[in-house]
Order: structure tokens, then sequence, then C-alpha cells
């Protein structure tokens, strides 16, 4: 169970922006799947509280039945990314039905950056969608979705480890809902006490 990510997976994907460039106290905050009605709303609310702007990569077939969360996100000046139409493991899909589920995200999902579902996606894959998208990862995984974890150890996963140009993984999903209410107000809190600034800027 890796926190942050392995150099080695870092070396065989350089292409991929797995952490930002920078010297600054700059971190950058994100969010994958939804929109949901219970949690984006809850998420907004606790940034807003905070005065924080998140990345939120969302899916194309929750983005279709909930565009009033996706204007949600926008309005309260969050940023969105494309997280593919149907949450595919890039691993285990064809690369032509790969593609055209990020396509069809498009029509819903208006973004030029892009994470794959699970992390997982082939070096075909990466060619093709590097055209027209910036492909996003990230160094720290909270663990959030992970049921029986302790708040207390998602907070120590993503502050013990984070440092500038660190791209933060959370979640956006009911599977997450409860890690989320127990901890991500105390490490947003902690982000501030050490005087992170949070970009949105990919």
């Amino acid at each position: 169970m890796f926190v942050k990510t392995p150099l080695i997976t870092k070396y065989f994907y350089p292409s991929l922006v797995w952490k930002k460039d920078t010297d600054q106290k700059k971190i950058w905050i994100t969010f994958d799947d939804g929109p949901n009605e219970k949690v984006t709303p809850y998420v907004v609310n606790v940034l807003e509280k905070f005065n924080i702007k998140a990345t939120f990569f969302v899916i194309g077939n929750q983005a279709k039945k909930h565009p009033e969360l996706v204007e949600l996100i926008i309005n309260n000046g969050h940023k969105i990314g494309n997280h593919s139409f149907s949450h595919l493991n890039g691993f285990c899909t064809n690369n032509n039905k790969y593609l055209e589920d990020v396509e069809k995200a498009k029509k819903y999902i208006d973004s030029d950056i892009f994470r794959p579902p699970y992390g997982k996606i082939t070096p075909f894959q990466i060619k093709n969608l590097k055209k027209e998208f910036k492909i996003i990862m990230w160094d720290i995984m909270s663990w959030d979705f992970k049921e029986n974890i302790s708040s207390n150890k998602i907070y120590r996963n993503v502050i013990n480890n984070v440092e500038n140009g660190s791209i933060i993984l959370f979640h956006n999903n009911l599977k997450s809902y409860k890690n989320l209410k127990n901890s991500l107000e105390i490490i947003l809190e902690k982000l501030k006490e050490k005087e992170y600034q949070f970009s949105t800027t990919w």
C-alpha cells in the first residue's frame, strides 16, 4: 500500500505529471470520481471554509447525471478534469474502447487535463491522449477510499509526506465520504498552518 508514488513507477512513465516542479510552498489538491449528490457539496463547502481551490477529476456518466454539480464545482472557482466516461481500467480495456470512452466524456467535461481511472494507463493510450490532454497523476495517495482506515492514518499519509509540488489524491465518492468527514478538515487546517498555497494551474 504505497502512499508516496514509487520512483520506479515515475521512471517508466516520465511523460505523466506525478508532481509539480517548484521551490515554492505550493501543492495541488485533487479529488477523483463523482460528482455525487451527497459528497460533492460537502467537499465544496469544506474547501470554501478554508478558501482553498482544488481540481476535481470527474466521471462523464456522473457529470451527465448531475450537470448542476459540475456547475457547482466550477462556479466555486475549482478546476475540473476528465476522468473518462465509464471509469475504465486502461490495463484491462481495448485501446480503441478506452480512447472512445475518454472522448465520450468530453461532451460533459470541458477540460484539457485527464487522469486515468485507478492510475492504470498503457503507453499506447498515453501517446494518443497526450495529443490533447496533460495527463495528471499524483505523488501522495490519501487512501481515503479504504474501508477500516483510521482518520489519523489518512491524516498521517498526507501530512507526513507533503512537500513542495505535491499532488494529493482524495476521492469525491460515497466510498470515501465517511473518511472525508473524519479527516478532510483537519488535514486542510494543518496544510494551511504549514503555510502551503493551493494551486489549480497545471
